[in-house]
């Protein structure tokens, strides 16, 4: 899944170049490319599909010309996660009926390769053998209100355990109460699913969507213009909302695997080397004074910079835009950019 703008990663990410098209922790692969690499390992090629928004098909193409070009499929309305889950099972059931599928984020990292991939192979043979619907869960180490929470029921001695509740994207308070109970774990939004499974689940959870998705046929040459012709109509909910919360089938595999979805700032920083005074910088000219816990990059790396009495600050510089803002509201840069989009010329934004 690659179709996300990543508006709390402003003003790096942008509408026209999100956060999965780019090399956010300076390792010389992007994100999604990263993504292939990791899965490429236990799926072949031919067997990947991307989906993202109609507008990245072709920087998808660009960043992963190993993969089909059939196979990079673009959505023309951003309809959350349900919509593009569905599409895509039935694009590979319609290849092979009784498909294990995986469906991954392009944009997350994942430092602990070896055990994702052991994760995965043990999430498929679940999958495969059982009507379940899977997901690997990760310990949360913070009360982050942007991602889904799952409660699960403890059976010793097993790999995977039924999940009680699933929670999306709580409110602080709500996400802190998880965090101090210690029996939640973070949704990696990693799924693990036959296709048999989850077109069941879409049936019983969101049947006027599954309607809609069976008037196409799949990898024809009619499938791009029913597309067009149902999206306008289909519901816009996440696959959390709409399939998960809901599911009684839904089981979760908890997973060390040096997660994070590089969705703020301050995760970024987490995950990114720093000087002896706790800062996040990579810039050939940088001079400090006094500061410390505070990440900084910019487009141009042979600028000069300067900075004095900085403590845990977020410092983003681009060709168009300026962030400067405490490392602690960066939950707040998605409401930042909404209101910069009703920012009109010539009017003081503070």
């Amino acid at each position: 899944m690659a179709g996300g703008i990543g508006s709390r990663f402003w003003p790096m990410s942008t509408q026209k170049f999100p956060k999965q098209f780019q090399d956010i922790l300076g390792t010389g692969r992007t994100m999604i490319q990263q993504t292939y690499d990791r899965i490429s390992k236990v799926i072949p090629k031919e067997q990947i599909f991307v989906i993202t928004n109609k507008e990245y098909v072709h920087v998808s193409h660009q960043q992963l010309p190993e993969i089909p070009e059939e196979n990079i499929v673009g959505e023309p309305l951003m309809k959350n996660t349900a919509a593009c889950n569905l599409y895509m099972a039935n694009k590979i059931a319609e290849i092979n009926p009784d498909a294990t599928m995986i469906v991954l984020p392009a944009d997350h990292l994942i430092l602990k390769e070896d055990t994702f991939l052991e994760k995965v192979e043990l999430a498929f043979e679940v999958a495969s053998k059982n009507d379940y619907l899977v997901t690997l869960g990760i310990t949360p180490t913070r009360p982050d209100t942007g991602y889904g929470y799952i409660q699960f029921v403890e059976k010793k001695g097993s790999e995977y355990f039924k999940v009680k509740t699933f929670t999306e994207k709580p409110i602080l308070e709500i996400a802190q109460s998880f965090l101090e109970s210690g029996d939640f774990l973070w949704n990696a939004g990693i799924f693990v699913w036959n296709v048999k499974s989850i077109h069941h689940a879409f049936n019983l959870y969101l049947p006027e969507m599954m309607q809609h998705f069976m008037a196409c046929e799949y990898n024809s040459e009619k499938e791009n213009s029913c597309i067009e012709t149902i999206y306008p109509k289909v519901q816009k909910i996440s696959i959390d909302n709409g399939i998960l919360e809901k599911a009684k089938n839904v089981y979760v595999i908890p997973s060390d695997l040096g997660w994070s979805d590089l969705g703020t700032w301050t995760s970024v920083y987490e995950n990114t080397e720093k000087d002896k005074d706790g800062n996040a910088v990579k810039l050939k000219h940088l001079l400090s004074y006094n500061s410390k816990g505070n990440i900084i990059r910019l487009k141009n790396n042979n600028k000069a910079v300067i900075i004095d009495g900085l403590e845990n600050y977020i410092v983003v510089d681009t060709d168009k835009a300026l962030l400067i803002c405490p490392r602690d509201n960066d939950q707040l840069i998605k409401d930042y950019v909404l209101d910069l989009k009703s920012f009109k010329k010539g009017e003081k934004f503070m």
